[in-house]
């Protein structure tokens, strides 16, 4: 009999199996009065109001059960066996969790009645979450086609700075993740290269604006997550595909005259390569994405008036030709049900050619008194190894990951620059060697609770990153002397973290510290004469997290949140080397910027209905010392009126914002989608002193300005497998640090058709088509006033095709 009732229950828990399983529920039961597991128990979880059942199992030799659960609501889970009393409890399976854990249940000979168990928690990915967005790129068709920066113009809540730098919520202090970890592909708390890596091989795309403590703590705006496909299919499966692009359609600014002038109709090609082979306890995957392209990434204007009655524009016309190459592979081992290996390595490789001749055009006069060109010959990347452990402890989602990762990163650059003036003719060249070591190491620790669960965990990540800088003097040179020929910058994180989910039917609790130690040096070589010392410190800080959501009914929830966060200026915010791409206006960094330090508090409600759902959020962010480039006139050279964009802490800020995301489908056929987000951005007065190249003070005045960006998507899916998709989307002005920067749009197109058995799938995008992202900023410094305009390359349309086996 015993045998039976076991073949029944493993039949039905195979059956459930193949059901779509939304959740896991598990616990243990064991005999009261001995404390001894109790085998061949058997469990039944019923449907509450009509009995039905749901799930059913029996307990294994140490007591454990595991169902696995179909649907969502409530039920009542049934435990009896022979001789001992049927034990009932409620159980909730909520919105939040895939994972619950009842614990330790007691069956005893005697009557007892145990207490109600509520289980809830966290669903993965659900679209516009209160805790995390999710956007699949399927559903991105106008901004497909491009790269990781392309397709995050359409998402809600993101725009794109000058730098090709992505702003969350109106800042650009984020942290992208690939895979939910950071890599050298993006950066170590510092997002780079988003616009150099291809979308063809990315499933989705998250936004994470309130992390809980298990994340680290770099990010003020908060985490993009980019999760690259995996394909679940058993034998050996891919996808192959191929698109073309061609950029800079049209001109929306005359060039200043040159004999180079800018690139137009820039070709692009990319194709794309994915293979998997998976068996029941393995799978081997490759990844393989080249960028072959011409390119505009800048083309700045930029009209200066002084004080004195000067008056001056120039013209970069960044003139790029570039490939990219970017594999990544790897190998899963499951040699049990209890352990799982994972070994993975990126390899990316970026060289690029960029060609510039820039006018300097005095405007009172009209005519030419500076005429400089440059090239620009680089080479970055850098080669990824990771290795993941994970163990399975008794109990479902009960868990232990450790992981190690190390990264060798590299930038070659060589600069060579010629002048040609009136006073002078002269012939520079720099070489820049800059060399990335970062290793890591983590460990997290899972255990679901009978009413939510328990995250702990540690990691420690150790970069450095010298730099060595060789100067080839011409006649008469224009680079600064006194820099010295190298630096060397290095970063120790060692962090803890503790995160507790509470979770009941009618509300969560989410609560965690993260404690992080971090030490820092930047070594200066003593022939530097601008900055007197090397600078190192170190700092401890506790990161709190806190979410609390209400569970009003079925389709409405309201939660609110509040953490600290951290940003950390990375080397290149450091470099004391200055950029010469316009030798009138040069960047260069601050080796003595500290992080800037962030709270942010935030309401969010989300209420959902058959055909469409709302978010609304209002959130205010307060910021201590942040830093940004400041401009500044260099009276050095008694020839040219130079401004410097350095970076420095600048004292306080505060946003305080309001963000709607709205879905709605009208019948089977149109998809509506829309987001605003609206904020008002304060800069507080600030009073400084630069050292670079000589000291001077500073100041910013206290400036408050409210703005806002709307973006709009209408998808239609038509007969034949055809869906179309038009997007448009609008930045309001808003003020900046020493001014103000100009309103921006961009209508973008998609046209998608699936093909051979939806195998198959050709596209077709424009982005930009009426030409109108470009950026325009008004800046207002100590005796100059300064017009920034930097019409880059937005306008792209591309056909690509993709197939699938």
């Amino acid at each position: 009999m015993k045998r039976i009732i076991l073949l029944f229950f493993f039949l039905a828990n195979t059956l459930s199996l193949w059901a779509q399983e939304v959740a896991v529920l598990s616990g243990r039961i064991f005999d009261a009065a001995t404390d001894q597991p109790i085998p061949f128990v058997t469990v039944v979880l019923n449907q509450d109001t009509s009995q039905k059942i749901i799930a059913g199992t029996i307990t294994d030799e140490a007591g454990a059960f595991v169902l696995n659960i179909p649907v969502r609501g409530e039920f009542i889970l049934k435990c009896s066996y022979l001789g001992y009393q049927t034990i009932t409890q409620s159980v909730f399976i909520g919105e939040k969790n895939n994972i619950y854990d009842v614990g330790k249940i007691l069956l005893t000979e005697e009557a007892e009645q145990l207490q109600e168990v509520t289980v809830s928690g966290q669903r993965a990915t659900v679209d516009a979450n209160l805790d995390k967005k999710s956007f699949s790129m399927e559903d991105q068709i106008a901004q497909s086609g491009g790269s990781v920066l392309d397709a995050m113009k359409g998402l809600p809540g993101v725009t794109v700075d000058q730098e090709g730098n992505v702003l969350l919520r109106g800042s650009s202090q984020v942290a992208v993740l690939i895979d939910g970890q950071q890599t050298g592909m993006t950066g170590f708390g510092n997002q780079r290269g988003l616009d150099n890596i291809p979308a063809s091989n990315i499933e989705r795309i998250e936004i994470i604006n309130n992390p809980s403590a298990k994340y680290d703590a770099a990010g003020m705006a908060g985490i993009i997550n980019i999760i690259y496909k995996k394909e679940k299919e058993s034998g050996f499966n891919g996808e192959i595909g191929f698109a073309y692009g061609l950029g800079e359609l049209t001109t929306r600014k005359e060039d200043l005259p040159t004999e180079l002038g800018r690139y137009d109709l820039n070709p692009k090609y990319i194709p794309s390569l994915s293979l998997n082979y998976r068996t029941q306890k393995t799978r081997t995957f490759f990844q393989g994405e080249v960028l072959q392209q011409k390119k505009l990434p800048n083309n700045e204007f930029t009209t200066r008036k002084y004080t004195d009655g000067a008056q001056t524009i120039s013209a970069v016309p960044e003139n790029r030709t570039q490939t990219h190459y970017i594999l990544q592979g790897g190998i899963d081992w499951q040699p049990d049900d209890r352990n799982f290996f994972s070994f993975s390595t990126i390899w990316d490789y970026e060289s690029h050619i960029d060609t510039a001749q820039i006018p300097f055009i005095n405007l009172l006069s009209n005519q030419r008194y500076r005429y400089w060109h440059w090239m620009e010959d680089e080479v970055t990347g850098y080669l990824n190894f990771q290795l993941n452990y994970r163990h399975s402890l008794p109990g479902a989602g009960h868990e232990l990951k450790m992981g190690a990762q190390y990264v060798r990163g590299w930038e070659d650059e060589a600069y060579f620059l010629n002048d040609s003036t009136s006073i002078r003719q002269s012939t520079d060249a720099t070489h820049l060697i800059a060399t990335e070591n970062t290793t890591s190491f983590t460990a997290d620790y899972t255990k679901p609770l009978r009413s939510g669960r328990l995250e702990m965990g540690a990691k420690v990540q150790i970069r450095t990153i010298p730099v060595t800088y060789e100067v080839d003097r011409g006649r008469q040179s224009i680079i600064y002397e006194g820099i010295g020929d190298y630096s060397d910058w290095g970063e120790n994180i060692y962090a803890l973290y503790l995160n507790y989910v509470l979770e009941k039917k009618g509300f969560d609790l989410e609560g965690g510290l993260r404690v992080e130690e971090t030490d820092v040096f930047y070594d200066i070589d003593p022939a530097n004469t601008y900055y007197p010392r090397n600078d190192a410190y170190d700092y401890f800080r506790i990161y709190p997290n806190v979410r609390l959501t209400f569970k009003l009914n079925e389709a409405n929830n309201l939660s609110l949140f509040y953490n600290q966060r951290v940003d950390r200026p990375g080397e290149p915010n450091l470099r004391i080397f200055p950029k010469y791409d316009d030798p009138e206006l040069l960047k260069v960094g601050n080796p003595y910027v500290r992080p800037q330090f962030t709270q942010t508090f935030e309401a969010a409600y989300k209420r959902i209905w058959p055909t469409g759902s709302i978010f609304l959020s209002t959130y205010y962010r307060l910021i201590d010392d942040p830093f940004q480039r400041v401009y500044s006139i260099d009276e050095s050279d008694p020839n040219y009126s130079i401004i410097n964009k350095i970076y420095q802490n600048v004292g306080s800020g505060s946003n305080l914002g309001l963000e709607l995301l709205l879905s709605q489908n009208f019948g089977q056929y149109w998809k509506f989608s829309g987001s605003l987000n609206w904020y008002k951005n304060k800069v507080d007065a600030f009073e400084g002193v630069l050292l670079f190249p000589y000291e001077r003070p500073f100041s910013i005045e206290t400036t408050e300005d409210i703005t806002w960006d709307i973006k709009l998507s209408n998808q239609f899916f038509l007969p034949g497998n055809l869906q179309i998709q038009i997007t448009g989307l609008y930045l309001a002005p808003k003020n900046i640090p020493q001014g103000r920067q100009l309103a921006r749009s961009s209508i973008d197109l998609g046209i998608q058709k699936r093909l051979w058995n939806n195998k198959g799938e050709l596209l077709l995008s424009f982005s930009d088509i009426l030409n109108d992202y470009g950026i325009r900023q008004e800046i207002v410094g100590s005796d100059f006033e300064a017009l920034y305009e930097n019409y880059y390359e937005t306008q792209v349309i591309r056909l690509g095709m993709k197939y699938k086996w």
